[in-house]
Parts: C-alpha cells; sequence; structure tokens
C-alpha cells in the first residue's frame, strides 16, 4: 500500500487486527524486515513502513535530520494509524523516540531496540565514513555493507549473502542510506538523551546480548533518563536480533506490546 504525506510517497504493510501498532525499521533495510515480527503479533494490527528514501518510498527533498524523519512518522500516526504503540530499531528506535517526545497525544508507548540515544566519536566517523563510500562507489559500499551485516550478526547458521542482498535491495539507490545516515551523525552533537525525561509513556528498550553497535552501555543510558523505561534482553543476539533469534525477538516484543495495552 502507499500514500501520499509531504513531499513523499510512503510505501507500508499492513497485517492483523487489533489495536494498531508502527513498526519503524533501521538503516539499510525496509519494511519487509518485520514480516516475520508481524506474523507474530497476533491481537495487533501492524503497520511496517519504509522509510524516506528506503525501499519503495521516495525520498522527497531529504534534508537528513531526525526531525523530518520522526515528521514522517507522525504524519503516517495522523493520517493511517492514528495513536498507536511504536516499535523501532536500530535507526527506527530514535525517529520513535523523538516523535513520542514531540507528539505524545499519538504514540501511548514505545517499543524500541538496539537503539542508541547518542552518537559517540567511534560511530559518526562510521556513518562519515558510509556516505562517502556510497557516494563514491556503489560497488565498494555493497562489499562494506556485507561487512557491516556480519558484525551484527552472531548465529552462524545465518545466509549473510542472503541477509545483504535483501539490505541492499532496501537500500536502492543509496538517497535515503545518506539521508538516515546524516540524520544520525547529528546525533554526534545533538544528543537525543535530554528529550528522554519528557516522555511520560511507559518505553521499553530491547537489546541483544552481544550487541557490539548499541551495547547495554547505550541502553543504560536511555534508562537512566526515561521515567516509565524498562529493559529486556534477548539472548545469544547480536545487533541485528531479528535474524540472530527471530522468534526470540518478535515474542519479547509481543509480550511488552501485550504488557503495554492490557496492564
Amino acid at each position: 500500500m502507499k500514500v501520499e504525506l509531504g513531499d513523499i510517497e510512503m510505501a507500508y504493510i499492513v497485517r492483523g487486527d487489533g489495536p494498531p501498532v508502527v513498526l519503524i525499521h533501521g538503516l539499510a533495510e525496509g519494511k519487509e524486515s518485520w514480516l516475520e515480527v508481524q506474523d507474530k503479533l497476533e491481537g495487533f494490527r501492524t503497520y511496517a513502513s519504509d522509510l524516506r528514501g528506503h525501499g519503495k518510498t521516495t525520498l522527497g527533498n531529504g534534508k537528513g535530520t531526525l526531525e523530518q524523519l520522526g515528521g514522517d512518522l507522525i504524519a503516517f500516526l495522523e493520517e493511517i494509524s492514528g495513536p498507536a504503540q511504536c516499535v523501532g530499531y536500530s535507526l527506527g528506535g530514535t525517529i520513535v523516540l523523538w516523535a513520542t517526545a514531540q507528539r505524545p497525544d499519538l504514540v501511548t508507548a514505545a517499543v524500541v531496540t538496539g537503539t542508541s540515544a547518542v552518537v559517540g566519536r567511534q560511530a559518526a566517523g562510521f556513518f562519515e565514513e558510509r556516505i562517502r563510500t556510497i557516494n563514491s562507489d556503489f560497488l565498494a559500499f555493497a562489499n562494506v555493507l556485507r561487512k557491516d551485516t556480519k558484525l551484527q550478526l552472531i548465529n552462524p547458521g545465518v545466509d549473510l549473502d542472503a541477509v545483504t542482498a535483501k539490505r541492499l535491495d532496501a537500500v536502492g539507490d543509496g538517497g535515503g542510506y545518506i539521508n538516515a545516515a546524516k540524520a544520525m551523525l547529528r546525533l554526534h552533537e545533538k544528543p537525543l538523551t535530554p528529550l528522554l525525561s519528557k516522555i511520560k509513556c511507559p518505553v521499553s528498550v530491547i537489546g541483544g546480548e552481544k550487541d557490539i553497535f548499541c551495547p547495554r552501555k547505550a541502553a543504560d543510558t536511555m534508562l537512566s533518563e526515561l521515567p516509565k523505561g524498562n529493559y529486556h534482553e534477548v539472548p545469544n543476539a547480536g545487533h541485528l536480533m531479528s535474524v540472530d533469534q527471530p522468534e526470540l525477538y518478535a515474542n519479547t516484543i509481543l509480550t511488552t506490546l501485550q504488557r503495554n495495552n492490557y496492564g
């Protein structure tokens, strides 16, 4: 399905019936990365969209800011789902946190997975290098993305090439990746942390036990500021929890959504 939201045409997938849940993917991913999770979220109507410039969503006038990406989420909540629980993975988690702080009337509860509210010096260098590579040599970027994907996984049984191919498909011509990477890069100078104390709804932070990109320290930083934060860990999982431990990951999200919805 597609909808016009401001300067973009956003593509999204809808599954199930029940209270609404909006799912926001990470960098170099697309709405299809949520399909296995959506199938497990029984009792909810789930919406998974492609971020600006990813998958089948157009880039529009990409400004490379979290404010713009968060505004896209707010527009989706206003036009399509209505007030909902929002789940964001990695980049998607920062988008969800920003939107929750801005529009508490639209986000009833938040779940952020593999997420950090601040980008350190090393991570900033990571984003800068990826932007340079994708601008200069897309084939080289494809090789780099394969290496990045390998570092985000710990399950030796995963088909690395298949996972990388899906991510490259979501990246498309690279415009959305660059736009989103620039937004994340801005968190180095302007962390999201000061906004967290303004979030009054429940926020569940989910982390992979062996995630080297967003380790437990990143979760603890957020939890120290969130008035209603709680933590859940997915064992034997790296950053790509949905690939390393798909069933455990989906069930953790489902349990969290059920608790938020039914108390």
